[in-house]
């Protein structure tokens, strides 16, 4: 739902998922003690609408970076219309994103203390963006798709004190990914490698994980985020009736001494009821 709006409705039900992550766990500032990790909350809800022929979705996020040094909140409505093709079906997807930005230049350490040329209070500013994405679903089987964030690449000018364009704005994202589940002889078993690739045409990030499912109820596997080398996740969740929870720990590979990242995801869905077509009783007697 966040990186592609043709998502929205795709399953068969109302769904709310949310995640919460933390980069690099217990990075901190060796002279304040700040705590410098990463972090982000991301809640998604979205349900099929038969009378839209699609379906729609909210996303709202928060992405905290250095204890609020640079904060995002962002919310996005996307709308989703659903074609129904032999080989699966196909969503195209439209949406707006709203996103709030500020940073707390009380938290620089400048060089030279007094430097006229930062700012020492907390700015914010508020721009909106629009999205796209393509998504084909085949459920149970593959899914393949490709999303647009920020297309407008809208700037922040309120953020630049100088009044010149010192790249404060939404990077256009493009977001493609895949997924293929392999049945095995024994049916409790499932394989499902899976890819995401997240680029801005200036540098890429590559994820590609394999997770092993048992009993359509437990799974786990790994997750490879290569462009810098950056990481291995283990990855390990359950699902206990039309609950999923999940959790993940992504070991760092940059050295720098940084250390691991925690994600934890819940997600729930209810599903809708299916319609039933009206049915009539006849008995020749009664004739």
């Amino acid at each position: 739902m966040y990186s592609n709006p043709a998502f929205a409705g795709m399953r068969e039900g109302i769904c709310v998922n949310g995640v919460m992550r933390q980069q690099w766990a217990g990075f901190t500032d060796t002279q304040r003690g700040d705590n410098l990790s990463p972090q982000v909350f991301l809640i998604t809800v979205d349900s099929p609408i038969k009378l839209l022929h699609g379906g729609i979705g909210a996303t709202i996020v928060q992405d905290n970076l250095a204890d609020g040094l640079w904060k995002d909140v962002g919310l996005q409505l996307s709308y989703s219309f659903h074609a129904n093709l032999s080989i699966g079906t196909l969503g195209i997807g439209a949406g707006v994103n709203l996103n709030n930005r500020s940073f707390d230049g009380s938290k620089f350490d400048p060089v030279t203390p007094g430097d006229n040329a930062l700012v020492t209070a907390e700015q914010s500013d508020m721009r909106a963006d629009a999205n796209f994405g393509l998504f084909l679903m085949n459920p149970g089987r593959y899914s393949f798709g490709f999303g647009l964030t920020n297309i407008l690449e809208t700037n922040y000018p309120k953020l630049d004190p100088s009044g010149e364009d010192i790249g404060v704005k939404n990077d256009r994202t493009i977001t493609a990914t895949g997924s293929y589940v392999f049945l095995l002889a024994n049916p409790l078993f499932e394989i499902e490698p899976s890819f995401m690739l997240l680029t801005d045409l200036t540098s890429a990030q590559y994820n590609f994980t394999g997770t092993v499912t048992y009993n359509d109820r437990f799974w786990g596997g790994l997750n490879f985020r290569l462009g810098y080398f950056e990481s291995v996740g283990v990855i390990v969740g359950v699902k206990i009736k039309d609950i999923t929870i999940g959790y993940s720990y992504d070991i760092n590979l940059m050295g720098l001494s940084m250390p691991g990242s925690h994600e934890v995801y819940l997600g729930y869905c209810f599903k809708l009821k299916a319609d039933r077509s009206k049915t009539s009783y006849k008995n020749t007697r009664y004739l």
